[in-house]
């Protein structure tokens, strides 16, 4: 009980995954939930490294998940969140069941935000602590066939910026973003876009970019994109007419795009 406390959302597959192995390798006792049975095979892997560790297998869209994630927690303080949890979802919006494209609003927006201001209330009084948020480079970009992810990962870029700016008077408290690319993850099989040019692509990032998200986070800088390609795009992305971006996604994530030459 005498490690540093951490909280990892999203954490039984992908980038959230390799956030709470490197968390454990560096002394963090970990809560660490996700909406799937796997959260508890993760947990054994990270006990491994010698930190106890919580699992939870709970909803995050909803504002009862996050309680569930917060009763968990047993009053303990929190050194560190990884605010991870997201979800994605292909195809065309019209298209779209609204519980489906209503759950990525509240997993990726509604949770996140709910979770963040239960925390970040407690760093801020004591002014001490760290949070990292993953959003994208997604965010930059108007996200044809991927719409109301795309938009969502807006929201969470510029509401992190906000945020920063609003508690920059607790010196001790720091807010990064990670905002990645692409990444290998069971991301677009869950989106159900294994059918499109991105889902198929083979240059995707791997779950690694979590190290430069927690190298971020450790130095208290406020936003990390990671990878080269990924920089170019988010700098082009802010220079380019919003048509064109929309154009290009299109190609990219399009449902059978994957076949098209």
């Amino acid at each position: 009980m005498a490690n540093k406390f951490a909280i990892v959302t999203g954490a039984s597959t992908g980038i959230g995954f390799e956030l709470a192995s490197i968390a454990a390798e560096n002394g963090y006792d970990l809560l660490v939930v996700a909406d799937e049975p796997l959260i508890d095979a993760a947990a054994q892997e990270f006990k491994g490294h010698g930190v106890e560790v919580i699992a939870v297998e709970a909803d995050l869209s909803t504002l009862q998940g996050v309680d569930t994630l917060l009763a968990a927690a047993d009053g303990r303080q929190v050194d560190l969140l990884c605010a991870n949890a997201g979800r994605g979802l292909g195809h065309a919006f019209l298209d779209q069941d609204v519980s489906d494209w209503r759950r990525v609003v509240d997993t990726n927006i509604t949770g996140t935000l709910y979770l963040l201001q239960h925390i970040l209330k407690a760093m801020v009084a004591r002014d001490e602590g760290k949070v990292l948020i993953t959003g994208s480079i997604a965010g930059f970009i108007p996200g044809s066939f991927q719409a109301v992810y795309n938009g969502s990962k807006a929201f969470v870029d510029s509401f992190a910026d906000a945020i920063r700016n609003e508690i920059k008077d607790s010196k001790g408290v720091t807010v990064t973003t990670l905002m990645p690319g692409p990444v290998e993850t069971k991301f677009f099989y869950r989106a159900d876009m294994l059918d499109t040019s991105v889902g198929a692509s083979e240059s995707k990032s791997d779950a690694d970019v979590a190290r430069d998200g927690w190298n971020a986070l450790m130095k208290g800088e406020a936003h990390i994109v990671s990878g080269w390609k990924n920089k170019l795009q988010a700098a082009v992305a802010h220079v380019t007419p919003a048509a064109v971006l929309a154009e290009q996604h299109r190609k990219m994530a399009e449902p059978g795009s994957a076949q098209e030459k």
